[in-house]
């Protein structure tokens, strides 16, 4: 296995001016030396560089390419195991896991709450500790980052965030791999956020800064990011001199935005709230008249699953949406965030 994670990255290496073109994404030169990330936890894109970030992009263009366009054959998860903690149902996360665990060579066991009550039947520390000597990773989807957190702590393999009331890394990977394959490059793009302010704004504000992207987010009020998170984006932003800015009027934030981003307005785990959410974002549905203040390169993103209040039909299906590629690199990104942990071989990654 080892072999093939060697042939992989020097193949790539080698090919003509270390450049790479996948639909284009731009994907040269890795680098490979300033990234050290194996057996690290992917928590929170705060906790890692925009090197490193890169670098899991690129990786994931490279496979891509070599899978889907190539049709290669890259067992490089041979005899390695997944748990996965699902408390929350999923389409994408599950199957992106499930089949580039599995296009790998890996074998994925999913649980979900029937099969694992964490922190009920079992304290999270020994959950960790069984998931550690049976699995080589676990990538968890979950309502409470603070048991994320935990697992992280008492575990011996690296955990993966799939979902958290906090951050949703592995969906912005995908988001940012779209955006790069789109415009060919990262830096100087505003992204406009109209919506919640909730974990995908989170992880957003956590990484954007880092590439040189801007922020322009539009919240009802009420709704606003975490005040500690906001903190730190303006710290990013500072570092890396870009702009934040937040607001309650969703034109102003799409003002010259290169990308509009929207999610659900009612979360897992919300819908007691549904009435009241409805009623708070009145006048935040992203539709032509969003996208007529926009730049004229104006491209669309939401995660999924949509409802038509967050989104005309209009511009979901429209050609500037991006949503369905966005969709589909789920799988190239998480492979690479699971793949990451283990080898050094592969960028010295997780696992």
């Amino acid at each position: 296995m080892l072999s093939n994670l060697r042939i992989l990255l020097n193949n790539a290496a080698l090919r003509k001016g270390h450049t790479s073109v996948v639909r284009h994404f731009w994907c040269g030169k890795p680098v490979q030396s300033q990234v050290q990330l194996k057996g690290r936890d992917l928590l929170t894109l705060k906790n890692f560089t925009g090197e490193e970030i890169q670098y899991m992009l690129w990786l994931s263009a490279d496979l891509k390419f070599r899978i889907k366009q190539k049709g290669e054959y890259l067992p490089l998860l041979q005899g390695k195991s997944l748990g996965m903690i699902f408390e929350k149902r999923s389409t994408r996360t599950r199957l992106s896991t499930e089949t580039g665990f599995a296009l790998l060579g890996g074998h994925p066991s999913f649980l979900t709450t029937q099969d694992i009550h964490l922190g009920v039947n079992e304290s999270l520390t020994d959950t960790a500790r069984v998931l550690s000597s049976m699995t080589d990773a676990v990538l968890a989807r979950v309502y409470k980052q603070s048991d994320l957190d935990t697992l992280a702590k008492e575990a011996s393999i690296p955990i993966v965030n799939g979902l958290s009331d906090l951050y949703h890394p592995i969906q912005i990977l995908a988001d940012y791999l779209t955006l790069q394959e789109h415009y060919g490059s990262l830096k100087g793009l505003t992204l406009s956020w109209i919506g919640d302010g909730n974990n995908i704004l989170h992880s957003i504000m956590m990484s954007a800064a880092k590439f040189g992207m801007h922020i322009q987010a539009a919240t009802p009020k009420g709704y606003e990011p975490d005040p500690n998170i906001v903190k730190l984006a303006e710290q990013y932003a500072k570092e890396n001199g870009t702009k934040l800015s937040m607001t309650n009027d969703p034109l102003e934030a799409a003002r010259g935005g290169n990308v509009l981003i929207t999610d659900t307005w009612i979360s897992m785990g919300q819908e007691d709230e549904k009435k009241k959410r409805l009623q708070a974002f009145q006048g935040y549905q992203v539709t032509m008249k969003t996208a007529k203040v926009a730049a004229s390169d104006w491209t669309f993103l939401h995660c999924l699953p949509r409802k038509p209040e967050e989104v005309d039909d209009e511009v979901f299906y429209s050609p500037r949406s991006l949503v369905f590629p966005e969709a589909e690199n789920r799988k190239w990104t998480i492979m690479v965030s699971l793949r990451s942990h283990h080898a050094p071989c592969l960028g010295s990654l997780f696992l």
